[in-house]
């Protein structure tokens, strides 16, 4: 008898690749997937640590599954990543229904621990080491490497995959939970990358998103050879059927001119960058640990933009970090409005247990304080949004189809309609410097690459037309035609707003 698998992913997209691989895994074994926890036969939550918000969404969905578990005994719930190692004990407190606690080094024994679990072993965690149980050497291993098959079905599109260059992280800022949770920093070899690539490329795969925690702090050394980001990026731009290479995310301090350089000069690397700044005062990011000064940061943003000029790039920022002040967060409210991201994800700062900032800093930033400094660091970042959106009104734009608007989606859920391929709708797509762009063009065009003319900006996205093939090109991307134009409802993240968890 077939049985089904029911998984809930919420965070970063190295969560969302890590719930690829467990539901490929199982799926090897002959799990299908499940349209509800009502009829599944294993339930999991593959979680995020970063915030509280994001664990407070797991402890409500797993409320919301104990009465179907008191129902079926036998449902196997599971509490996958990030919070799982951090937690552990703490999630079977507070949810004792769950069977399986499993944290993002164990994930490839998920397949054998729910068999565990159905032939009666009872409830099971499996976690990694605690960054000080043991030598650096000893905990990297026990958070063990995970890359099998793929699973297209689980992508967002079957033509854009992320590819993990890495695990783990080494930086240890004060406010950050991830080196512990995901364990040191461990580049993987250049072949398995490549091979990967190569593969998904196969299965029609057009883009590819390398990730890491800071993906461009990149080494893998062998036989005397040090292979850096930048020389990936020189070898799977040689890939035939490969389009568009993106990486995220990068850490300020190592945005070196050979990776600058690749970026310019390798025609499928897009002409986008997210380097999170997290705020505009050197006092904060002292008290952050994040090892960079904002003149440090205003320099390396200086020869990005002295290389590439019409590079977007992308932040993050924490506002209400532990004693900030008024003069600090102006300060950050400086560099949103000179940098002119085009977009940034703003975050309340949220004390998070285990970090440094936990245990030494107080949170005393009042909420209401947060809540309006975020307000306003957001305002001015949507200003920003709509000024980068409104310079590519007049240009034609090559866009790679993703799939129909949010608006039509929900109008076709709603109206209980497939939409046919040939029939006209709001699709969305991006640009190789990743603007949304909305456009009316038959559905058979998604997973391609079009040439839309761009007529109207909106701070989240632009919109326009389906080029006709051998009309003339548009104004470059220098010479913006209007300054403001009303937006229909787009597709997508929106620029300046949090990431979902």
């Amino acid at each position: 008898m077939t049985k089904r698998l029911w998984i809930d992913t919420v965070g970063c997209q190295m969560n969302v690749l890590d719930s690829e691989l467990v539901v490929a895994a199982l799926r090897r074994q002959g799990w299908q997937m499940a349209q509800s926890p009502a009829d599944a036969d294993a339930v999991f939550y593959n979680t995020c640590s970063v915030r509280q918000h994001a664990e407070d969404k797991v402890y409500s969905a797993l409320g919301r599954v104990r009465a179907e578990k008191a129902k079926r005994p036998e449902l196997v719930v599971g509490v996958l990543g990030c919070m799982a190692q951090k937690d552990q004990e703490l999630v079977r407190k507070r949810a004792p229904w769950v069977d399986l606690v499993v944290g993002p080094g164990q994930l490839h024994r998920v397949p054998a621990l729910i068999d565990g679990v159905l032939a009666g072993s009872g409830p099971m965690i499996e976690v990694s080491l605690d960054r000080a149980a043991g030598s650096r050497e000893s905990v990297a291993r026990s958070f063990e490497s995970y890359d099998p098959d793929r699973d297209p079905e689980m992508r967002p599109t079957p033509f854009q995959a992320f590819v993990r260059t890495q695990t783990g992280c080494d930086k240890f800022c004060a406010f950050c939970v991830v080196p512990r949770v995901r364990g040191p920093e461990q580049a993987r070899p250049p072949a398995a990358i490549l091979a990967e690539a190569r593969k998904l490329v196969d299965e029609g795969c057009r883009e590819i998103t390398l990730i890491g925690q800071t993906v461009n702090s990149y080494r893998w050394s062998e036989e005397g050879r040090t292979t850096r980001l930048s020389d990936l990026l020189v070898d799977l731009d040689a890939i035939d059927g490969l389009d568009r290479i993106r990486f995220v995310t990068n850490y300020p301090r190592d945005m070196t001119d050979d990776l600058i350089h690749a970026v310019r000069d390798l025609p499928k690397v897009c002409h986008y960058l997210h380097v999170p700044a997290q705020h505009g005062s050197d006092d904060v990011l002292k008290r952050m640990k994040r090892g960079y000064t904002i003149g440090e940061y205003l320099e390396m943003h200086g020869r990005l933009m002295e290389a590439i000029p019409h590079a977007a790039v992308t932040s993050d920022f924490i506002v209400g970090f532990c004693g900030e002040t008024d003069d600090e967060f102006g300060l950050m409210l400086d560099l949103v409005q000179n940098l002119r991201f085009k977009n940034s994800f703003i975050f309340k700062y949220s004390p998070r247990p285990g970090t440094k900032a936990f245990q030494r800093q107080p949170d005393d930033v009042p909420e209401a304080v947060k809540k309006e400094r975020h307000r306003l660091l957001l305002e001015a970042q949507t200003e920003a949004s709509l000024s980068g959106n409104v310079a590519m009104v007049g240009t034609r734009q090559k866009v790679l189809v993703e799939g129909i608007s949010r608006r039509d989606e929900k109008q076709l859920t709603r109206d209980g309609l497939d939409g046919s391929s040939e029939t006209d709708l709001q699709l969305s797509g991006r640009t190789m410097c990743d603007r949304i762009v909305v456009f009316d063009a038959p559905q058979r065009l998604i997973g391609r690459i079009v040439d839309v003319d761009i007529l109207a900006a909106g701070p989240w996205a632009v919109s326009g037309t389906l080029a006709l093939e051998g009309s003339p090109q548009e104004p470059a991307l220098d010479e913006p035609l209007v300054h403001s134009i009303a937006m229909p409802t787009p597709s997508g993240k929106q620029a300046g707003h949090a990431n979902p968890a």
